[in-house]
């Protein structure tokens, strides 16, 4: 039998700059709840991974690894699909694995049963996010304000991160991600304040926002659902319950982002 002739792939003559897009949509933030060296094994081990670290420089475990300044360090090529988010959903998206970048920072926050403690982050390691983020948005103009979003906001009652100390307003005043305005949340809290807002109403305007609200009609889920949005957005009462101030804060972001 005669042997097949080899047929070489032309990569250059033509290309198509147009007709395409980039599969990336989402920005996903998270804390690792591990030190630098625990971080390190558990994100390049066989079960979970991020496209990119982002260590706090006072780390004793950073600092006896050789390093003393701030790094990022890329694990995974954006172009590959980082096991981080897990079970998620935002919008119509589910398995936000598919479409995202994930950004790990090294944060030891800690749950014992259900009480949580969140540290804050290092100045300088807040910083290189900010400087990551703002690259990363560069060259992914798809991810729009409100697809800047934590595994929090993602994985509702699952996942915590990166948590109430996580500086959302300090990256949204360098570009990165949503945030409501002040002005507006006065007025609706004015309004709720004599009429509050249903909990029907407010699951609207949640799944309106993209949060994923099957299962919001129960108590639990409810809370569930409020209180990942508070750790986002009103991080100084995160107990999951739909006062005043926090349905102001919903209002406000579905006027400005949703119209």
């Amino acid at each position: 039998m005669e042997k097949s002739k080899k047929i070489n792939i032309d990569y250059n003559s033509y290309r198509s700059v147009k007709s395409f897009n980039s599969r990336v949509r989402f920005l996903v933030m998270h804390y690792t709840a591990l030190n630098f060296s625990g971080s390190v094994n558990a994100l390049t081990g066989p079960l979970v991974s991020a496209h990119y670290l982002v260590p706090d420089l006072t780390d004793p475990t950073y600092i006896s690894a050789g390093f003393k300044e701030q790094r990022i360090f890329n694990l995974v090529d954006e172009k590959e699909r980082a096991w981080h988010a897990g079970v998620s959903a935002w919008g119509n998206r589910t398995n936000l694995n598919d479409n995202s970048i994930g950004i790990e920072i090294v944060n030891q926050a800690k749950d014992v049963s259900g009480v949580f403690t969140f540290p804050p982050f290092n100045d300088e390691q807040i910083e290189a996010v900010k400087q990551l983020a703002l690259n990363i948005l560069q060259r992914h103009p798809d991810i729009s304000p409100t697809h800047v979003i934590g595994h929090s906001d993602i994985a509702l009652g699952r996942k915590s991160d990166p948590g109430a100390a996580f500086p959302w307003f300090t990256l949204y005043q360098a570009g990165i991600g949503a945030w409501y305005d002040e002005e507006t949340k006065c007025k609706y809290i004015a309004q709720y304040t004599q009429n509050p807002l249903s909990n029907d109403e407010a699951i609207k305007l949640f799944k309106k926002y993209g949060y994923n609200t099957s299962e919001a009609a129960t108590p639990v889920g409810l809370q569930k659902l409020v209180r990942a949005f508070q750790l986002h957005f009103r991080q100084d009462k995160y107990d999951g319950l739909l006062d005043v101030e926090t349905s102001a804060i919903l209002a406000a972001l579905a006027k400005k982002y949703m119209g």
